[in-house]
Order: C-alpha cells, then sequence, then structure tokens
C-alpha cells in the first residue's frame, strides 16, 4: 500500500526520444527539495538487462555506479549531481530487475500454486519497488522516470502501474509528459500536432497528463501553449515551455520563470515551505556556461566514439560534468576536444604531435584491446612533454604500463586482459575475479562500488584531498600487479593512495619535481564530482592545465 499522504510524479516521454526526461525529472527533484521537501528520484529503464553494466557504451552511454555498486543508467547521475547527494539501489529498475524477481519468488512457490501472469504480478512488482524506494529514503514526494517513449511496447507495464497507483490515489499522483514542438525549416512555425498525437497515444493508456513540458529550439509562444491546452485538455500555466540552453543546469532556472515549482505543489495540494533558494545554483550555472571566460584545452583520449558520422560524448559523460564543474570553480571555460585512440595508433609519431596544443590530457576508463597502443602513446607524449595528465580507472593501469615500459625498460609490461602471456604482467586480474570470469559471470561482478583509500603524506593527491583517508567508487576487474610495485617505486613512480591494508593500489603519480601533474586513479572520481562541490583531482588537475596555458 502507498505510504498515506505520499506524493508521486511520472515523467514521461513523447514524439521522440533524448528530449531530456532525466534533466526535467532532475530539475523537479532539485526544485522541489529547495522548497523544503524530501524527495527521492527513481529511474525505470524498460530494458531487459538487469543492469547497465553489460551494454555497450557506445551505444547506450556512460554506466553509472552507485556507491553500493549498482551499475546504472547515465541519468542516475544526473540525479545525483542535481540533487547533491548519493542515491540507492531501490532508486533504479529495470524490466530485467522486475522479472527476475518475479521468476525467483514463482520458483519458490510464494504466489501459491497461482498462473503468474504480467498482470497482476509484474505490475504489482513495479508498485511494490516504487513505494519501497518512497519508504527507503523517507521521502515526502517520488518523481519516477519511465523510460522510453510513449507507444513503446516494452515500457507499458510501467504506465499501467503508475496509472493503478493513480486510479487508487488520485489526489497524490501527477503525470508530465515531455514532448518535443518541432520547427520544420520549410515552414518557420513550431507545430504541436506531434505532441496533440503523443498525448492521444497516452490517453489509450487511461492515462492523461497534468502537466506537458515542451522541449523546443525556441521558447513556446502563448499561442502554442493555447493550442497544446485545448487540444490536450492540459490547463495553459501548466504547459512550461523548455527551449534549447546552453547547459541542463540552466534548466531548472528555466522552469522557475513558469512557476513549475509552485505549479507542482498546487496540484498536489503541498503547501509552499519556502521560496526555492536557487542563488548558488544560479551562480554555478552562470558559470558553467560563461564561454568567454579564459578557456582552458582538454583533450579526452578515449575510444567509444565510433557512431557512425557522430561523436557519441555520452561515454564519458561524468567525466565531461567533473571538467566543467571544477573549470567553473576555478573561473575558466573548458574546452574539451576528442582524440580517438585509434587514430593515434595508426598515425604514428606525427599524429600523437597533435597534442602538443592542449592544456591537459585525460584518458577516461575502458575495456579491451583496440585502441589501447594509442592511449599508451598519449601518456608517454604527455610524460615527456610535461603535459598535466590524469588517467582514470584504464587510464591509470596504461600510465604504469607506459612506465614500466620506457622508465623501467620493460619493454613487453602489458595487462593480463589483452595480453594473457605476456612476459611482465604489471597488470593482472584480481584473485577473487578469475572464477567470475572462469565460470562466464560477468554482469555486476568487478569490483564495484564504494572503497576506502589510503593518501601518503606529501603527496598531490594527499595535497588535493586535504585528508588521509578517502572513498570512491570502483568498477575493474584488474590491478596494478603487487609483483611489480617495489621496483616502479625504486624507478620513480609514487603508489600515493592504496587500500587500507596496503595490497591494492588506488592512486599512482609522479612527484612535482619530475612532472607538473600526472596521476591516475583505479578509482573513478568522477563519479562523485558535483556541481556545488567539483572534486578535489579534478580542480588540482586543471590548475596545472591552467597554469601551462599561462607558461605558453
Amino acid at each position: 500500500m502507498a505510504k498515506e499522504g505520499h506524493k508521486y510524479i511520472f515523467v514521461l516521454g513523447g514524439v521522440m526520444s533524448g528530449v531530456g526526461k532525466g534533466v526535467v525529472t532532475s530539475s523537479i527533484g532539485l526544485l522541489l527539495q529547495q522548497k523544503g521537501y524530501p524527495v527521492n528520484l527513481v529511474k525505470v529503464d524498460p530494458y531487459l538487462n538487469v543492469d547497465a553494466g553489460t551494454m555497450n557504451p557506445t551505444e547506450h552511454g556512460e554506466v553509472f555506479v552507485l556507491r553500493s555498486g549498482l551499475e546504472t543508467d547515465q541519468d542516475m547521475g544526473n540525479y545525483e549531481r542535481f540533487l547533491g547527494r548519493d542515491l540507492t539501489n531501490g532508486d533504479y529498475m529495470t524490466s530485467g530487475m522486475v522479472y527476475q524477481s518475479v521468476i525467483t519468488r514463482e520458483r519458490a512457490l510464494e504466489y501459491g500454486g497461482k498462473c503468474v501472469e504480467a498482470i497482476p504480478h509484474v505490475r504489482d512488482e513495479i508498485l511494490q519497488r516504487i513505494l519501497a524506494a518512497a519508504d527507503h529514503n523517507g521521502s515526502r514526494v517520488s518523481v519516477i522516470e519511465i523510460g522510453g517513449t510513449i507507444g513503446d511496447f516494452q515500457n507499458a507495464l510501467f504506465i499501467e502501474a503508475a496509472r493503478v497507483l493513480k486510479m487508487n490515489h488520485p489526489e497524490d499522483v501527477l503525470f508530465v509528459m515531455v514532448s518535443y514542438l518541432p520547427t520544420p525549416g520549410t515552414l518557420g512555425e513550431m507545430k504541436t500536432k506531434p505532441t496533440q498525437t503523443a498525448v492521444r497515444d497516452l490517453n489509450s493508456y487511461g492515462v492523461q497528463p497534468d502537466f506537458i513540458i515542451a522541449r523546443s529550439k525556441d521558447p513556446v509562444d502563448e499561442k502554442r501553449k493555447e493550442k497544446l491546452a485545448i487540444w490536450c485538455n492540459v490547463r495553459k500555466d501548466r504547459v512550461i515551455s523548455a527551449p534549447d540552453i546552453k547547459s541542463i543546469y540552466e534548466a531548472p532556472l528555466n522552469f522557475e520563470k513558469d512557476k513549475l515549482s509552485d505549479a507542482l505543489l498546487d496540484a498536489l495540494n503541498l503547501p509552499e515551505k519556502r521560496k526555492a533558494s536557487l542563488a548558488a545554483w544560479k551562480k554555478f550555472a552562470v558559470a558553467v556556461a560563461h564561454t568567454k571566460a579564459p578557456e582552458v584545452s582538454i583533450a579526452i583520449v578515449g575510444k567509444y566514439f565510433d557512431t557512425g558520422d557522430f561523436v557519441l560524448s555520452d561515454a564519458y559523460l561524468s567525466v565531461i560534468e567533473a571538467i566543467k564543474f571544477s573549470a567553473a570553480k576555478l573561473g575558466r571555460h573548458a574546452k574539451i576536444s576528442w582524440i580517438n585512440s585509434k587514430d593515434l595508433e595508426k598515425g604514428g609519431a606525427k599524429a600523437v604531435s597533435v597534442l602538443q596544443k592542449y592544456h591537459g590530457i585525460i584518458v577516461p576508463g575502458g575495456f579491451g584491446e583496440s585502441g589501447i597502443e594509442g592511449k599508451i602513446k598519449a601518456i608517454q607524449f604527455a610524460r615527456e612533454k610535461k603535459i598535466p595528465y590524469f588517467g582514470l580507472c584504464y587510464g591509470m593501469q596504461l600510465m604504469v604500463i607506459e612506465y614500466a615500459r620506457n622508465v623501467l625498460g620493460l619493454k613487453g609490461a602489458h595487462t593480463t586482459e589483452i595480453r594473457k602471456n605476456t612476459e611482465d604482467p604489471v597488470v593482472d586480474i584480481m584473485l577473487e575475479q578469475k572464477k567470475h570470469l572462469a565460470d562466464n559471470k560477468y554482469g555486476g561482478t568487478m569490483r564495484l562500488g564504494s572503497y576506502p583509500c589510503y593518501l601518503r603524506k606529501g603527496t598531490m593527491a594527499r595535497l588535493a584531498y586535504k585528508k588521509e583517508l578517502v572513498e570512491e567508487r570502483h568498477r575493474h576487474r584488474y590491478e596494478i600487479n603487487p609483483a611489480y610495485v617495489k621496483r616502479l617505486e625504486d624507478a620513480g613512480l609514487v603508489f600515493s593512495g592504496t587500500s587500507p591494508d596496503g595490497v591494492l593500489m588506488e592512486i599512482a603519480e609522479l612527484s612535482r619535481t619530475k612532472h607538473p601533474f600526472m596521476l591516475g586513479t583505479q578509482f573513478h572520481p568522477e563519479l562523485q564530482a558535483r556541481p556545488l562541490s567539483p572534486h578535489p583531482l579534478f580542480t588540482e588537475f586543471l590548475r596545472a592545465a591552467i597554469a601551462r596555458r599561462k607558461k605558453r
């Protein structure tokens, strides 16, 4: 049963995917939180994967890892960044999770011999998860984003669960439809008909939207709002304009121009506890969109860019946002360039030399063999040319391999992920991971989630964090081989962060006497960067990049 008086807002998409349901959900959460209401945000993904961990990043985008270790959709990252806090396992749901739970219960005879069906059993499992997330978070309002687009076969059961909740608690449930209003170039007029059609599709499920978030290239005028109100049966003051903006962080500020938070509270019969205090958020949003600020150019050397004629930056979304947060804090505009490591691999010294023009280089996480030698070339170039370098997960492992090859002289140094029989396995699989791979257990079996890291005194890492013990999120199977640690350190590499027992190497760096900033982390610091509290390692990396800019 739903908690008495608890409020639920369902966010659905109309016309097409990619119109910004996640940003709308995040913005609603931020606005209601600023109004004084405890909020929890839930992402529903209709695919049959149990989690996002086994999906190709060039097709689906980044995998965002929660503190608990659950591998989730990238929208969960936006939720955490907008709310400024960690989310829990209950805040994420896939069709795979739901069906797995129902089938497990059926195998245990928990349905008492009944014929188990999509309705009511799968639908009720969805409802139970939504209600449990609210209880676990102790929230007053739950905002649930249902992935996909209205009319998709895959998300129909989730919409049905929402309909039943509305039927049983009509005063406590709202539907917000995010829809696109195109302006065809040959017509020059914003068209509402696709949204009208999407609303009719939603009506066929027995659901009527209470709000329409009208996504469009330009602000929606009063005439278009009137048409949507008449033909979609939605009050005109609940048609909210959402034009294209420079930065997603402007979205909550734009919504407040149409008084979205007040309208939501009114529709939910909730009193206004306080005026939304968005001063700090506005200051940040202005800074992050300030393209005329002094520029610092950052090259991201990755390989998840192969999407036809387009660059899929979503594969590294949290890295991009972490750079923006630290740049805004330092009063700079980060100009990010995408360098495909496969091109560096094929192009030789001339191709790598293009990196000379950048103020800083990042090699982010990843898996597999393709493009690896290109990344190693980029790392060697950054080390030898004294260009600030930041390696994340695989970027740290490859930094250590490059150092072993070109400084320690171990020309065959490699990772056993790529070359199982390498003569110098500087990076090797963790012992507990060997059985997982032998048993073909790939999903949800990596070293995942938050683990403590001890920081050595006098290092760049310790100076950046300003504390001795930190917790960071991980997603990997391979680690620096302990058998090589002493030899690497004797050759000048510093392992400035380790697991508390000293067994696992968490951070590698060169001292500032050797390099302005050469540091890699086995964990993913980008996952904990927040708009109003940038990650200290990204901030220090950008400080070094700014210093290089000034010298040049």
